[in-house]
């Protein structure tokens, strides 16, 4: 997400979480140290850095802090985090997974890996839509990650409310939520969950545009022999810019709307934490 676009909606995705009665911890690595929590100046520093500060999952967490740098976490590294300091809740806008053409890149995201050792529970709004979401789906289930829909039978595809594919597990309430993670950690399952929240009706952008837009980025990813982790920000970038700025908007109002879920669901874990103490 460019600036100024992703500090305003990072304070405001706080101010919402703040609203609805649960704390907002951002986490980075700034300076080679990880900051679980971020001060309103640590938060513009690393917005204005931007894609300057390096895209940082699980395997690249040592060498940034190594070497002092400064990392934007990615769902794997934020969830590492989170779990150390006993975070059972984080929101994000999408999750990474399997992509497109994996069978001959091999290209599987570290995300998937995190959710089935780490027992952190992730609110997003599915899978970028940029990715291969059945087969995603498929290696979730492999990893024996929980994958929840929220309030409806689908998985949804992130731009867009759903993706066709059905999930085994709906919750339909924060406190549906609240109870299937608590379960899961009584149990020492030692797997995340993946609660998957549809973007709101109104924000949803048309299947055929976003997919349309997709293809054509992914041709020119394969002729600029873009690959690795700097493929994910440059296709989404490009569909962004194909769609005429309709998924930048997209991705901001479902990453609100995650926080409002996510925020709620924290909540309600707590209260029934506090329940069963009294009882």
């Amino acid at each position: 997400m460019p600036y100024p676009q992703n500090l305003e909606t990072a304070k405001e995705v706080e101010r919402i979480v703040r609203e609805n009665g649960a704390v907002p911890a951002t986490i980075a690595i700034l300076d080679g140290t990880p900051c679980v929590g971020l001060s309103v100046e640590e938060l513009e520093r690393l917005a204005i850095l931007g894609t300057r500060a390096q895209k940082t999952a699980r395997r690249d967490i040592a060498h940034v802090v190594a070497c002092g740098g400064n990392g934007a976490t990615t769902v794997s590294a934020t969830m590492l985090f989170a779990s150390m300091v006993h975070i059972p809740v984080f929101v994000t806008g999408g999750i990474g997974g399997v992509h497109r053409h994996s069978e001959q890149t091999m290209d599987i995201s570290s995300d998937l890996t995190e959710l089935g050792r780490t027992p952190v529970t992730v609110v997003c709004a599915g899978v970028k839509s940029i990715l291969d979401i059945p087969r995603t789906l498929e290696y979730l289930e492999t990893l024996g990650v929980c994958v929840a829909a929220y309030k409806t039978n689908e998985f949804p595809a992130f731009f867009t409310e759903s993706s066709g594919c059905k999930v085994s597990c709906r919750v339909d309430t924060p406190e549906d939520c609240a109870s299937l993670i608590e379960a899961s950690i009584k149990l020492k399952l030692g797997t995340g969950i993946l609660i998957a929240v549809p973007i709101p009706q109104e924000h949803s952008t048309s299947g055929h545009i976003i997919e349309s837009a997709i293809q054509k980025a992914i041709k020119e990813a394969r002729e600029k022999n873009i690959t690795g982790n700097a493929e994910t920000p440059f296709l989404l970038a490009r569909v962004n810019d194909l769609t005429g700025g309709a998924s930048l908007a997209a991705n901001i109002a479902l990453v609100k709307n995650n926080a409002l879920v996510g925020a709620k669901v924290a909540v309600a874990l707590a209260q029934l934490r506090e329940n069963c103490q009294r009882s």
